[in-house]
């Protein structure tokens, strides 16, 4: 970290010294190399589901120890411990600002698995502070933090690996070779699906706080804010200044595989993205029903999601992901003929996503990673401008939907999935002539800047304010 990064953190940590019980170190960018018989000393950051699943696939990689584990409820921190300790290993200390976790020199790696809002946040202030880093899925919370924490880790050297586990499975990386050779043929449409249903969170009401929670520290770089939902934790997924909704929460594992299938990088020319929060109504801000559109020019994904009640995608074929072309099906990974008659299942060694890491770790080759952070980056940032074509929207009848998406040219029959998207949302007892959905922006990607063509409100939306002392470091101070 250089001496602008250092003052600034240290004078914006002064400010905020009333609402933050523990002072921020200034970190220090010295690393010290891990030997192939060297354990690698870990800290996990974040102890809700994921940090759990976190704890014990490290308990079973027998040369990495767990020091720490971090979360600003203690209760959870408590539990992630006791994981620990149950599975033979030493209890790990337990704190709750993860700043005390990056100025601890012994430490070598983080496993993040906290709220989607702090992943790239913490992530960078991890590599400025000489760690490798595994980062859960959505990698980032905005497209701006996303692009700057691959940054962090070119200009810095460090591993750092998404959590999209998936990339690791050997079955689905022959699925994906057959396509790269051509034996499907043309691929031009890849579908990513995610149906399952989520009721209402309910509210508004007092936000119930857990008695051991920080929540100057939660919230972090997000505002402090009165919260009016009835459970603090997990239900942060379906507000805007903390989650990016089904789509970021699970799309984005089946959206990364697509993009990986068709070999598309970088955001695409058009994103639009419509549908709705219905059926109930609560305090929730994201949709539970919605369709996005990846228009690649020669290639298209279409993301579906689906929060009520819904009948199969495909009656026979159970898949998050389907790739069509000319000489069949891939999906899940199996081969399907045209008319979706099993062909054969793909098979191929797969490899622990979190021992992969700290392979890439000892060997400090990124391209060893399954899931190198680029490519965290990109799955991540579809979902995010799918969402900012949503956020800039307007109410409007099914019937006008279809005659907008009709100006649309893509490699899918966007009437047809409007359709099973109306029939979806009937069967599910939303009375559509007295209930609009959102038609979001149809919006015009610069792929190259990460940005949107002549679109001043979508290009606010890639980035966010952060609330000091939790600033998102710019490029230089890296």
């Amino acid at each position: 970290m250089n001496h602008l990064t250092r003052r600034r953190f240290f004078e914006d940590s002064l400010m905020a010294a009333a609402a933050v019980s523990l002072p921020a170190p200034l970190f220090s960018a010295e690393s010290k190399a891990v030997s192939a018989n060297e354990k690698i000393t870990a800290a996990i950051i974040g102890c809700g589901i994921r940090g759990k699943a976190h704890a014990k696939e490290l308990v079973r990689i027998p040369d990495c120890d767990v020091a720490y584990v971090c979360d600003p409820d203690l209760d959870r921190a408590d539990e992630v411990g006791e994981i620990l300790v149950q599975a033979k290993r030493s209890m790990p200390k337990k704190v709750q600002d993860l700043r005390k976790v990056l100025e601890d020199k012994a430490v070598d790696v983080v496993f993040i698995a906290s709220p989607n809002h702090w992943h790239s946040l913490s992530a960078i202030w991890a590599m400025q502070a000489g760690k490798d880093v595994y980062v859960e899925k959505p990698v980032s919370h905005n497209v701006v933090e996303g692009r700057r924490m691959v940054q962090a880790a070119r200009k810095l050297g460090r591993i750092c690996q998404g959590g999209t586990q998936n990339r690791a499975r050997g079955s689905l990386a022959e699925a994906v070779k057959y396509m790269s050779e051509g034996k499907l043929g043309e691929v031009k449409l890849a579908k990513s699906i995610i149906y399952g249903g989520r009721g209402s969170i309910g509210g508004p009401v007092e936000c119930a706080m857990p008695p051991r929670c920080d929540y100057n520290l939660w919230a972090g770089p997000a505002p402090l804010e009165k919260l009016t939902r009835p459970k603090f934790h997990y239900d942060w997924h379906w507000f805007w200044n903390t989650g990016s909704g089904e789509i970021g929460n699970n799309n984005v594992h089946s959206l990364d595989i697509c993009r990986w299938g068709l070999g598309v990088t970088g955001l695409g020319r058009n994103v639009l993205s419509y549908g709705g929060r219905l059926g109930y109504t609560d305090v929730a801000e994201t949709p539970n029903s919605q369709v996005g559109i990846f228009d690649f020019g020669d290639k298209t994904i279409i993301s579906e999601t689906r929060g009520l009640k819904s009948a199969p995608f495909h009656p026979a074929i159970k898949s998050m992901w389907f790739f069509y072309g000319s000489e069949g099906i891939i999906a899940d990974t199996s081969l399907y003929d045209p008319k979706g008659n099993l062909v054969r299942a793909f098979e191929g060694k797969s490899e622990n996503h979190f021992a992969n890491f700290l392979n890439a770790v000892r060997s400090r080759r990124q391209e060893d990673l399954k899931a190198e952070i680029e490519e965290g980056h990109q799955s991540s940032a579809l979902c995010h401008i799918a969402n900012i074509s949503y956020r800039l929207g307007a109410q409007t009848s099914v019937n006008d939907i279809a005659k907008h998406l009709g100006d649309i040219k893509v490699h899918d029959d966007v009437q047809e999935t409007l359709e099973r998207t109306r029939h979806y949302l009937v069967d599910a007892g939303v009375e559509l002539d007295k209930t609009k959905l959102t038609l979001g922006q149809h919006l015009r990607v610069d792929g190259g800047k990460e940005s949107f063509l002549d679109n001043a409100a979508a290009n606010a939306l890639l980035g966010r304010e952060y609330r000091a002392p939790f600033l998102l470091p710019k490029e230089s101070e890296i």
